[in-house]
């Protein structure tokens, strides 16, 4: 598919905020369904634009496919990078748009991104233990799993970590 990698226009906030939102909700991932306080979070793109940075996929006719937020060295949204690490967080795509190559090509923006920036050695993720088929993506990419840095942000909530050396890959 023919999709563009770009930061986020405001058009597309609301919108990013639903797809996010509604990836983590109808996959099951929120343990407080609909009612989730997480959700508040996930559909705050103006917050996340105005505090990190927000990457979008986009298709050829110009349609929304999902979207990603980067989190460079120090920035308050993230969670396990260390000083020389970013971070990329709530990586989604819409449901009926998955498999079509989004969701890898806005993971390698966030890589040229990082590898792009002096000083930054790695990318780093956390990411839930059900979220099979994006292990399975980031493993491709050359992430590797990182047990020592899981981590659980709330009681009872695993979170996994991956991390990317940026001096050891290349495109």
């Amino acid at each position: 598919m023919d999709l563009l990698i770009r930061p986020i226009t405001p058009a597309e906030h609301t919108a990013l905020g639903e797809i996010t939102a509604h990836a983590d909700l109808d996959d099951g991932l929120l343990d407080f369904g609909a009612d989730d306080p997480y959700l508040e979070k996930l559909r705050a793109v103006l917050r996340r634009v105005a505090e990190a940075e927000v990457f979008v996929a986009v298709g050829a006719d110009g349609t929304l496919l999902g979207g990603v937020t980067y989190a460079p060295p120090g920035n308050t949204w993230a969670d396990v990078a260390g000083p020389d690490e970013a971070e990329f967080r709530m990586l989604a795509v819409a449901r009926e748009t998955r498999g079509l190559g989004a969701g890898e090509a806005l993971v390698q923006a966030c890589i040229d991104r990082a590898r792009g920036t002096e000083g930054i050695a790695r990318l780093v993720l956390s990411t839930t233990p059900a979220m099979l088929a994006a292990h399975r993506g980031y493993r491709r990419l050359g992430f590797v799993r990182t047990p020592e840095r899981d981590w659980d942000p709330i009681p009872g909530l695993p979170l996994l970590t991956y991390s990317l050396s940026l001096s050891t890959t290349r495109r």
